[in-house]
């Protein structure tokens, strides 16, 4: 970028919750959003779309600057999609294009269900929707297995158990050396949380397809071209097979929009220009 962007930074008290929610540009909204990613995650993004649009991007409930009332609550998506109708309806602004990424597309898809009337487009990008799978209890079953791995102690060897279920091949030892030195405790605080209270809300959400279909917002369904077989390129099909619509190719892989965030915005306005 050639020019710093302005960010408006703000809290939000909502049910349960203390949401840190940030602004940035003018014009059409754009809400960015992730579970667990926080808001720093979509900056660049973020920075890309303020040129020509407002963008709100936020942590969601229980992670990094937005803080619960109680740790040992879980964080489901229709909370988190409601706390979405809360900062839109907060700032008086929409309808919104909103995109999601992950367990944020979870959210997003539990937001325009709930509140179709605040949203204008839904971008879910790579939503990983364990129901949608015919064999959904043995994956269950797998997710409760890596939880728990995570709980009794063992950081490392969960990760290992989440990205064999995720189908994403790591490099001989690239898991350990993410996960078993030295960490931020502010990290870690927001991985326990993760683990422990949105991963198996978020993964078995089901979400009400005949709302879905039925409801007045464009619905895109995002993938991205290199998440080829892997689980969130599975479950994105399987929510495009069910809603009787056809996925969306975005660059990159699950994280595109971290790892290339030009091209990926370069492709959602082409996205949001389509009718």
């Amino acid at each position: 970028m050639n020019q710093t962007t302005t960010v408006t930074a703000g809290h939000l008290e909502v049910p349960g919750a203390r949401l840190h929610y940030e602004v940035r540009g003018t014009g059409p909204l754009v809400v960015l959003v992730g579970a667990p990613m926080d808001a720093s995650a979509f900056a660049p993004l973020a920075d890309l779309l303020a040129v020509d649009h407002t963008v709100l991007t936020t942590d969601p409930r229980g992670i990094n600057r937005s803080s619960v009332d109680d740790r040992d609550a879980d964080s489901t998506p229709d909370m988190r999609g409601d706390d979405l109708s809360r900062l839109l309806s907060h700032l008086d602004a929409g309808p919104a294009v909103v995109l999601g990424s992950s367990g944020g597309a979870v959210s997003a898809l539990a937001l325009v269900q709930a509140h179709p009337e605040q949203v204008h487009t839904v971008v879910a990008h790579e939503p990983p929707l364990e129901k949608l799978f015919d064999d959904h209890e043995e994956i269950h079953a797998q997710t409760d297995d890596l939880i728990a791995t995570y709980l009794a102690g063992d950081v490392t060897g969960a990760w290992a158990k989440f990205f064999a279920q995720a189908d994403i091949a790591m490099p001989e030892g690239a898991v350990e050396q993410m996960f078993g030195g030295e960490r931020d405790p502010r990290t870690v605080a927001d991985e326990h949380f993760w683990f422990a209270h949105e991963m198996r809300p978020t993964t078995r959400w089901q979400p009400d397809l005949a709302v879905l279909r039925a409801v007045p917002p464009r619905i895109v369904v995002g993938i991205g071209a290199e998440s080829a077989g892997e689980f969130c390129d599975r479950s994105s099909r399987a929510l495009t097979a069910a809603l009787d619509i056809e996925p969306t190719m975005f660059p990159g892989g699950h994280i595109a929009f971290v790892d290339d965030p030009i091209a990926f915005a370069t492709r959602l306005r082409a996205v949001l220009l389509e009718s």
